[in-house]
């Protein structure tokens, strides 16, 4: 185990940053069709394909999930990735047709300092289909990469983070979220994280939590105070498992699992935030409907919180004037 999304068998991950821009898209690659659905949280949320995720809806398998800084301009990598996708001969056949099913969510970074003077054209298909590519199922990097490339939050850089684990019944569950919370990951202004409970082997500092939790520590401290906007946030981020699952139960995972953020971001799911999580499944493994589900469910919820706090910690503060500092320039 790499403590990563990869650590699903058949899931690939891969980046793509423009530094100058300040921005970045990460694609998840599954090898065979993947069965998904989303769940949506936060108040001004971004995405693209949504509506075929419904449970209503006919579709159940994705081919990739694309990832991106950008706002709106962002929902432009999932035709990056989709690109990529039809040079591979890969899609949802209808008759001669072939058509990459590649939903995806965006996160807001365009104030924190890039250039975002592109002309006429956003650069997010083209970093969609140069993730796609650089794809691997090995390990791949955090904080600063990728979505999470011009990320922040109330407190320090944001970043992209991963995380996985195996439940008791065996069955393998992992994420990855890029995080742009208008929230803070960081209990206070101290070195703790909120998912401090859920974290292993001092993936994010081991720093635990504080001794006590005064009114100040408890204070809301948002990106932007009184100034807050809700198209200048939003944490997205996906949670896959190689359980054997149907689209209503991908729903159920992703709803669980969302609790996640709950985990590790205070304030979470705010009017200004637009927290998307979608949920997939490789279906290699049968699990039981009910108790299983739970249990996977809980886990996953641990793992989404633990990938937010790797992604603080990782991060690298951006190198424009200004700048948000990441927590390692304070804490080491």
């Amino acid at each position: 185990m790499k403590n990563l999304l990869t650590d699903i068998a058949g899931v690939r991950v891969g980046h793509a940053e423009d530094p100058k821009v300040g921005s970045g898209a990460t694609a998840i690659i599954f090898d065979s069709p993947a069965i998904a659905a989303i769940d949506v949280r936060g108040g001004g949320p971004g995405t693209r394909e949504d509506a075929l995720l419904d449970l209503a809806n006919t579709v159940e398998r994705v081919d990739a999930i694309a990832l991106s800084g950008g706002s709106a301009f962002g929902l432009d990598t999932g035709g990056g990735v989709q690109a990529w996708l039809a040079e591979q001969g890969r899609g949802h056949r209808v008759r001669e047709a072939l058509i990459p099913i590649v939903p995806g969510a965006i996160l807001f970074d365009l104030l924190n300092g890039g250039d975002k003077a592109w002309g006429r054209f956003s650069p997010y298909r083209d970093l969609g289909y140069a993730a796609a590519t650089a794809a691997t199922s090995a390990d791949f990097a955090l904080g600063s990469a990728g979505a999470g490339f011009g990320a922040t939050t109330a407190t320090f850089k944001g970043g992209l983070g991963s995380a996985s684990a195996v439940t008791p019944s065996g069955i393998k569950v992992a994420a990855i979220v890029a995080v742009n919370a208008v929230g803070s990951v960081t209990v206070g202004n101290g070195p703790w994280f909120w998912a401090a409970p859920f974290e292993v082997d001092g993936e994010f500092g081991g720093r635990g939590l504080p001794d006590k939790f005064t009114e100040d520590i408890l204070r809301m401290r948002i990106k932007g105070g009184p100034a807050a906007s809700a198209r200048e946030n939003t944490t997205i981020g996906a949670v896959v498992t190689n359980a054997v699952l149907t689209k209503p139960q991908a729903k159920r995972l992703a709803m669980i699992a969302h609790t996640g953020f709950a985990r590790a971001i205070y304030p979470v799911h705010a009017p200004t935030d637009g927290d998307v999580l979608f949920a997939a499944a490789t279906c290699e493994t049968p699990i039981e409907p009910l108790v299983g589900l739970t249990e996977l469910g809980t886990i996953a919820a641990n793992v989404v919180a633990r990938a937010i706090a790797r992604g603080v910690y990782s991060a690298t503060a951006l190198p424009f004037p200004g700048a948000q500092a990441a927590w390692k320039d304070r804490f080491g």
